[in-house]
């Protein structure tokens, strides 16, 4: 039986490399399916040079529930053996995203990555160490559905200073989807994360959208402002 595992991608920074190489490292505008499945088999332990086809092998699913802004940072190292300076590093992020991703493929599997996830063996990143989730990230497991029918169904996930922008009673999100077929392609499907040889393979992407409700819908039509109390949390509430 087929089932559904749906991740909650937030956090201050984000960096979904798919073909970024040597000082400059660019980000997608979206999660890649190299870096959530990299993300999956962190939290299940498997070490760098393990096999991944029972991963990679899943059909994966990415909706922009909101869009981040693209920053621009410069890094400088040095060697770990001789200390000599490194070439000063260029490295793009996301900032303030969030993105509902989702895995599809047997039950069993898709249940144990839940269960990876709750108690990760080693700490999941969103695309790189330095970009850790703002919150829990799974969103549960679902059972004989598919990827377009949850990426429908989920919930609207943006931060709730983001839904209030927005008036309308439902809003529009892109959705990207693993297909074969006349699509788009990006190089992330992986076929090993090992560092002494990392490969990825072409992968077909079709884009479309969905229509979700708006939670914050209801107050920005009364125009009554968001309950808050500075004050709130000296007094432990």
């Amino acid at each position: 039986m087929s089932s559904v595992l749906t991740l909650r991608l937030a956090g201050p920074l984000q960096a979904w490399g798919a073909s970024a190489r040597f000082a400059r490292r660019t980000t997608e505008p979206a999660p890649t399916k190299s870096g959530v499945i990299g993300l999956l088999a962190a939290a299940l332990g498997r070490q760098r040079s393990d096999d991944v086809s029972d991963l990679a092998a899943l059909r994966f699913g990415v909706r922009v529930d909101q869009r981040g802004v693209p920053v621009r940072d410069y890094q400088t190292a040095h060697h770990f053996e001789t200390g000599r300076s490194m070439p000063v590093s260029e490295r793009f992020y996301l900032a303030d995203a969030v993105f509902v991703a989702a895995v599809e493929g047997d039950d069993d599997l898709i249940r144990r990555l839940d269960r990876a996830l709750q108690n990760p063996v080693y700490l999941p990143y969103l695309g790189r160490r330095s970009c850790p989730p703002s919150q829990r990230i799974e969103l549960g497991v679902h059972a004989a559905t598919s990827i377009e029918e949850r990426l429908n169904a989920e919930g609207w996930q943006a931060a709730p200073w983001h839904q209030r922008r927005h008036r309308e009673p439902t809003v529009r999100l892109e959705t990207l989807v693993q297909e074969d077929g006349h699509v788009d392609t990006l190089r992330d499907q992986p076929l090993s994360f090992d560092p002494r040889h990392r490969r990825y393979a072409l992968r077909g992407v079709r884009h479309g959208h969905v229509d979700i409700p708006n939670p914050a819908a209801r107050d920005a039509r009364t125009g009554i402002p968001p309950a808050h109390d500075p004050t709130a949390v000296l007094r432990g509430q």
